[in-house]
């Protein structure tokens, strides 16, 4: 029996990406299907009508989605995947439900089923690696967004979960390397908001300083000097202990003639008036 009401890891984001379909299901997890109140759907005059378009079973799950209804939302994607067997977007969106509820477990159990119904979506392959991730077994993440990545390699976000996999397991030449990618695909991609949609991504971290200084590399490689100093400013906030390595690291070398990073490595001046 798969429980609800856990609380909500606060650095999972949902991306909005379109969706394909196909496959069967094995499930062995019983989600108790309870009655979900009806939505109103809201009035829509066309032509054609007069009367208010009545919303599709998705889209009223998915309603319950955006209202982080996620309890009520699971047993939606619960029924229309048992309706729908064959349709990868229900076991996803289903394994989403139950992510957004810290249920680890029956959330990997159906994007696996939905990776089983169609091995060529990425999104589930994706949510996989963030399983992975959220369990610090990062070698594994790499290797579900590597798969991810080779189905859909003209997705940032993919990249950039990546790159967080490689920072879990301190590889940073290959985290940074990630990062710029992802920012070579999507130069604004760490300023998006949280959205609703069929892909997760983890940016928690540990280290944060030495994170933020990663990060500010990525940008200033990437050409955009004023994200990079938001990150330097980031990193020395956290106190990360090698800000001086801008002054030697060759991807720094345009940022550092900038008189902001100038000011931001200089030492701290005592206070004259102090005994």
């Amino acid at each position: 029996m798969t429980h609800f009401g856990m609380a909500v890891p606060a650095a999972l984001i949902l991306v909005s990406l379109s969706i394909p379909s196909a496959g069967q299901t094995t499930d062995d997890t019983a989600v108790p299907l309870n009655y979900v109140a009806p939505i109103q759907a809201p009035a829509q005059v066309s032509a054609q009508s007069a009367g208010p378009r009545q919303l599709t079973p998705e889209e009223l799950a998915d309603i319950l989605m955006a209202r982080k209804e996620y309890r009520e939302a699971a047993f939606s994607y619960k029924r229309l995947a048992d309706q729908n067997p064959t349709n990868p977007v229900y076991w996803n969106k289903l394994g989403i439900a139950l992510h957004q509820q810290s249920e680890l477990s029956g959330a990997l159990k159906f994007y696996q089923q939905a990776v089983k119904v169609n091995p060529k979506y990425a999104d589930a392959q994706n949510n996989i690696g963030t399983i992975w991730y959220q369990r610090k077994k990062y070698g594994k993440a790499v290797r579900a967004y590597e798969r991810a990545i080779k189905l859909r390699s003209d997705m940032a976000v993919l990249y950039s979960n990546l790159g967080y996999a490689y920072f879990g397991e301190k590889k940073y030449q290959e985290s940074i390397a990630s990062f710029r990618h992802a920012l070579a695909l999507d130069p604004q991609l760490f300023e998006h908001s949280s959205h609703g949609g069929s892909l997760l991504q983890d940016r928690s971290v540990s280290d944060r300083g030495r994170f933020y200084f990663l990060l500010a590399k990525s940008f200033a490689e990437a050409g955009n000097f004023e994200r990079s100093l938001v990150y330097l400013r980031k990193a020395k906030e956290e106190g990360f202990a090698s800000m001086n390595d801008v002054k030697t690291d060759p991807s720094f070398s345009a940022v550092l003639k900038l008189p902001e990073t100038q000011e931001l490595l200089a030492p701290k001046a005592l206070d004259s008036t102090l005994p």
